[in-house]
């Protein structure tokens, strides 16, 4: 092998307040030797940055906690050096946990064979875990119906970006809009993505702000935020309306939210509201219509693919703190090769 060194990227405390890049730092070792049959050695290509990542240094959630001292948990795009698997050849790229570091061992059955295409930035994105993402969690558990009205949090990032533009391929004569932090990226969401209108959470308050563009009251909310916003929303669901409940960035850094979301459990029964949480991996049996439709929403360009890659393996602590301060419009990953 080329290289005679692994560097890795260490959480080396876990943050009681706001995630600083002094909370990482790099090391380097011995490239990983593959012994265990069933495994694949992998060389890093593009690694996820998502805002789970900071939810993993809190505790166990659907995955383990990631603990001080260990390598930086994170999925990413890898290429197959050595296989000890039948179902894998050096030079298949798969989708799998491998940490913040250039090279890594992992287990077969938990790496996911991607077709080799280009750009492979791609495979993270619209086909990867952000427009899966958006895809089950509007369709599949926010069933919208046509002439809805969707609304959808953290709209400019990773998820957010394609659950509008999802919903305007496929939910005919529906209204969506977008909160955002921004006055340039709500101008942004409008007049690239298609938005019907937007709230910028930063400049206004959003339940004051939902009453104006949402006149009738929200049938379908998206939630990647959760806290404030997720309870100005609630106020403004109407009947039967249906919640994805996909993440809550708002209570992952820093110190616990003191307040938000108030009235919840009246507002769910009074409204005959249905709050869904869910993760991507919870539709395997759903995958390949997804992708067929995506494929085909970004060839009739009905999607515009956002991407928002950063260079150097040493630049994702910094990386992950601008995302978890909203930098970012659309998927932001790491390309380590």
């Amino acid at each position: 092998m080329a290289e005679a060194t692994n560097r890795q990227i260490l959480l080396v405390e876990t943050p009681k307040g706001k995630l600083g890049s002094e909370h990482f730092k790099m090391t380097e070792t011995t490239v990983p030797t593959l012994s265990d049959e069933g495994a694949l050695l992998v060389r890093t290509h593009y690694i996820s940055l998502d805002a789970a990542n900071r939810a993993w240094m809190q505790g166990a959630t659907y995955r383990d906690a990631v603990e001080s001292g260990q390598v930086m948990a994170g999925g990413a795009i890898a290429e197959v050096i050595e296989s000890k698997s039948s179902d894998f050849a050096a030079g298949d790229l798969v989708f799998a946990d491998t940490g913040w570091q250039d090279y890594a061992v992992v287990p077969a059955k938990a790496a996911q064979k991607v077709p080799s295409m280009e750009p492979k930035t791609h495979l993270l994105s619209v086909y990867g875990v952000a427009g899966l993402t958006a895809y089950f969690g509007l369709l599949n558990c926010a069933t919208p119906k046509a002439g809805e009205t969707i609304l959808v949090s953290a709209a400019a990032g990773s998820v957010g970006t394609l659950v509008g533009q999802i919903a305007k391929a496929a939910v005919p004569d529906c209204t969506v809009i977008g909160i955002a932090g921004s006055d340039e990226k709500c101008q942004w969401l409008k007049d690239e993505l298609g938005f019907d209108a937007t709230v910028n959470y930063k400049a206004e308050p959003v339940f004051k702000a939902l009453k104006a563009v949402a006149p009738q009251g929200i049938d379908v909310y998206f939630d990647n935020v959760g806290g404030d916003i997720l309870e100005a929303a609630l106020f403004r669901m109407n009947n039967f309306g249906r919640i994805a409940c996909c993440g809550a960035v708002s209570q992952y850094d820093g110190a616990p939210p003191s307040a938000g979301p108030r009235g919840v459990p009246g507002l769910i029964v009074t409204k005959r509201l249905n709050l869904r949480g869910f993760i991507m991996s919870d539709f395997p049996n759903e995958r390949e219509k997804a992708l067929k439709d995506l494929e085909g929403w970004v060839a009739e360009g009905k999607i515009k693919v956002q991407e928002d890659i950063i260079d150097g393996l040493e630049n994702t602590p910094t990386a992950l703190v601008g995302l978890l301060a909203g930098e970012n419009r659309g998927k932001r990953m790491v390309k380590v090769v």
